[in-house]
Protein backbone atom coordinates (compact mmCIF):
# COMPACT_ATOMS: atom_id res chain seq x y z
CA UNK A 1 0.00 0.00 0.00
CA UNK A 2 1.20 3.39 -0.98
CA UNK A 3 1.93 5.95 2.12
CA UNK A 4 -1.02 8.26 1.21
CA UNK A 5 -3.12 5.08 0.92
CA UNK A 6 -2.69 3.79 4.25
CA UNK A 7 -2.64 7.62 5.37
CA UNK A 8 -6.32 7.44 3.69
CA UNK A 9 -7.05 3.92 5.44
CA UNK A 10 -5.82 4.79 8.51
CA UNK A 11 -8.74 5.71 10.96
CA UNK A 12 -9.97 5.62 15.02
CA UNK A 13 -11.05 1.92 15.80
CA UNK A 14 -13.24 1.77 18.71
CA UNK A 15 -14.77 -1.73 17.97
CA UNK A 16 -12.35 -4.68 18.38
CA UNK A 17 -12.17 -8.21 17.40
CA UNK A 18 -11.21 -10.67 19.96
CA UNK A 19 -8.74 -11.98 18.24
CA UNK A 20 -4.90 -11.71 19.50
CA UNK A 21 -2.44 -9.44 18.49
CA UNK A 22 0.49 -11.62 17.37
CA UNK A 23 4.14 -10.91 18.90
CA UNK A 24 5.52 -10.25 15.29
CA UNK A 25 3.47 -7.51 14.32
CA UNK A 26 2.84 -5.69 18.26
CA UNK A 27 6.93 -5.78 17.70
CA UNK A 28 7.05 -3.79 14.26
CA UNK A 29 4.60 -1.31 15.42
CA UNK A 30 7.15 -0.81 18.56
CA UNK A 31 9.83 -0.52 16.36
CA UNK A 32 8.39 1.66 14.06
CA UNK A 33 7.45 4.29 16.53
CA UNK A 34 11.02 3.58 17.94
CA UNK A 35 12.59 4.71 14.74
CA UNK A 36 10.77 8.03 14.77
CA UNK A 37 12.65 11.12 14.82
CA UNK A 38 12.51 13.64 18.09
CA UNK A 39 14.49 16.75 18.88
CA UNK A 40 17.85 16.37 19.14
CA UNK A 41 17.18 12.55 18.74
CA UNK A 42 16.04 12.85 22.64
CA UNK A 43 14.03 10.10 21.93
CA UNK A 44 11.49 11.11 25.17
CA UNK A 45 9.58 7.85 25.25
CA UNK A 46 9.18 5.01 27.13
CA UNK A 47 6.37 2.38 25.69
CA UNK A 48 4.42 0.59 28.15
CA UNK A 49 2.95 -2.61 26.57
CA UNK A 50 -0.58 -3.48 28.38
CA UNK A 51 -1.68 -7.07 27.24
CA UNK A 52 -2.12 -8.91 30.84
CA UNK A 53 -5.99 -9.50 31.11
CA UNK A 54 -6.38 -8.05 34.24
CA UNK A 55 -3.78 -4.87 34.35
CA UNK A 56 -5.68 -4.30 30.80
CA UNK A 57 -9.29 -4.16 32.50
CA UNK A 58 -7.87 -1.76 35.27
CA UNK A 59 -6.30 0.38 33.03
CA UNK A 60 -9.32 0.42 30.32
CA UNK A 61 -11.61 1.32 33.85
CA UNK A 62 -8.95 4.23 34.39
CA UNK A 63 -9.38 5.75 30.40
CA UNK A 64 -13.04 6.10 30.73
CA UNK A 65 -14.63 9.57 30.86
CA UNK A 66 -16.89 11.56 33.60
CA UNK A 67 -19.86 9.38 34.64
CA UNK A 68 -18.10 6.66 32.18
CA UNK A 69 -19.72 8.54 28.92
CA UNK A 70 -16.83 7.93 26.53
CA UNK A 71 -13.90 5.58 26.13
CA UNK A 72 -15.66 2.80 26.98
CA UNK A 73 -14.67 1.07 24.15
CA UNK A 74 -11.03 0.73 25.53
CA UNK A 75 -11.55 -3.04 27.73
CA UNK A 76 -11.72 -4.44 24.15
CA UNK A 77 -8.58 -3.84 22.75
CA UNK A 78 -6.14 -6.80 23.22
CA UNK A 79 -3.26 -4.15 23.72
CA UNK A 80 -2.76 -1.13 25.16
CA UNK A 81 0.35 1.04 24.68
CA UNK A 82 1.50 3.83 27.39
CA UNK A 83 3.56 6.31 25.84
CA UNK A 84 5.23 8.03 29.45
CA UNK A 85 7.50 11.02 28.86
CA UNK A 86 10.66 11.26 29.91
CA UNK A 87 13.16 13.61 30.14
CA UNK A 88 14.62 15.33 27.52
CA UNK A 89 17.93 15.98 26.28
CA UNK A 90 19.89 19.03 28.22
CA UNK A 91 20.00 20.92 24.74
CA UNK A 92 16.74 19.91 23.62
CA UNK A 93 15.15 21.02 27.01
CA UNK A 94 16.69 24.34 26.93
CA UNK A 95 15.47 24.69 23.66
CA UNK A 96 12.21 24.38 24.66
CA UNK A 97 12.46 26.65 26.96
CA UNK A 98 13.81 29.59 25.17
CA UNK A 99 11.17 28.39 22.04
CA UNK A 100 8.27 28.06 24.58
CA UNK A 101 7.60 24.96 22.54
CA UNK A 102 6.97 21.23 24.38
CA UNK A 103 9.23 19.34 22.10
CA UNK A 104 8.60 15.74 23.64
CA UNK A 105 4.52 16.16 23.44
CA UNK A 106 5.92 16.96 19.45
CA UNK A 107 8.05 14.07 19.45
CA UNK A 108 5.77 11.61 20.98
CA UNK A 109 2.90 12.51 18.26
CA UNK A 110 5.44 12.11 15.81
CA UNK A 111 6.26 8.44 17.53
CA UNK A 112 2.41 7.91 18.12
CA UNK A 113 1.65 8.18 14.25
CA UNK A 114 4.20 6.21 13.25
CA UNK A 115 2.77 3.25 15.54
CA UNK A 116 -0.35 3.92 14.29
CA UNK A 117 0.43 3.99 10.47
CA UNK A 118 2.14 0.65 10.63
CA UNK A 119 -0.61 -1.16 12.65
CA UNK A 120 -2.75 0.04 9.83
CA UNK A 121 -0.38 -1.49 7.29
CA UNK A 122 -0.80 -4.08 9.12
CA UNK A 123 -4.37 -4.56 8.84
CA UNK A 124 -4.49 -3.84 12.54
CA UNK A 125 -6.19 -0.57 14.14
CA UNK A 126 -5.55 2.11 16.89
CA UNK A 127 -7.05 4.48 18.82
CA UNK A 128 -5.16 7.51 20.53
CA UNK A 129 -6.68 8.24 23.73
CA UNK A 130 -6.10 11.55 25.63
CA UNK A 131 -8.23 11.94 28.32
CA UNK A 132 -7.41 8.92 31.29
CA UNK A 133 -6.97 8.98 34.87
CA UNK A 134 -3.26 9.54 35.05
CA UNK A 135 -2.81 9.30 38.43
CA UNK A 136 -4.99 6.01 38.62
CA UNK A 137 -2.50 4.68 35.62
CA UNK A 138 0.32 5.79 37.29
CA UNK A 139 -0.12 3.22 40.52
CA UNK A 140 -1.63 0.65 38.23
CA UNK A 141 1.85 0.39 36.19
CA UNK A 142 4.41 1.45 38.66
CA UNK A 143 4.89 4.39 36.70
CA UNK A 144 7.18 6.99 38.34
CA UNK A 145 5.67 10.15 40.32
CA UNK A 146 8.05 12.37 37.89
CA UNK A 147 7.23 11.02 34.67
CA UNK A 148 4.23 12.11 32.87
CA UNK A 149 1.94 9.91 30.25
CA UNK A 150 1.56 11.62 26.98
CA UNK A 151 -0.66 9.15 25.49
CA UNK A 152 -2.54 5.74 25.40
CA UNK A 153 -2.88 3.63 22.24
CA UNK A 154 -5.20 0.93 21.83
CA UNK A 155 -4.73 -1.81 19.50
CA UNK A 156 -6.35 -5.14 18.03
CA UNK A 157 -7.81 -5.69 14.99
CA UNK A 158 -11.33 -4.12 13.99
CA UNK A 159 -14.43 -5.89 15.18
CA UNK A 160 -15.21 -7.75 11.05
CA UNK A 161 -18.28 -5.01 11.35
CA UNK A 162 -16.59 -2.18 11.51
CA UNK A 163 -17.07 0.25 9.18
CA UNK A 164 -14.22 2.13 6.95
CA UNK A 165 -14.95 5.67 7.19
CA UNK A 166 -14.51 8.09 4.84
CA UNK A 167 -12.35 10.69 6.24
CA UNK A 168 -14.07 14.50 7.27
CA UNK A 169 -11.68 17.08 7.05
CA UNK A 170 -11.58 20.93 5.96
CA UNK A 171 -10.69 21.36 2.34
CA UNK A 172 -7.50 22.27 1.37
CA UNK A 173 -7.95 25.52 0.43
CA UNK A 174 -9.15 26.58 3.74
CA UNK A 175 -5.60 25.61 5.87
CA UNK A 176 -3.08 26.11 3.46
CA UNK A 177 -1.30 29.93 3.01
CA UNK A 178 1.11 30.34 0.61
CA UNK A 179 4.29 32.68 1.13
CA UNK A 180 2.19 34.19 4.20
CA UNK A 181 -0.83 33.75 6.34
Amino acid sequence: MSLFKLIEHRQSVRKYASDPVEETKLMQCLEAARLAPSASNSQPWTFIVVNEASLLQQVAKATKGPLGTFNNFVVQAPVLVILVLEKPKMLTEMGGRLKKKEYPLIDIGIAAEHFCLQAAELEMGTCMLGWFDENEIKKILSIPDDRTIGLIITLGYPAPDYPLRKKSRKPIESIVRWNRY
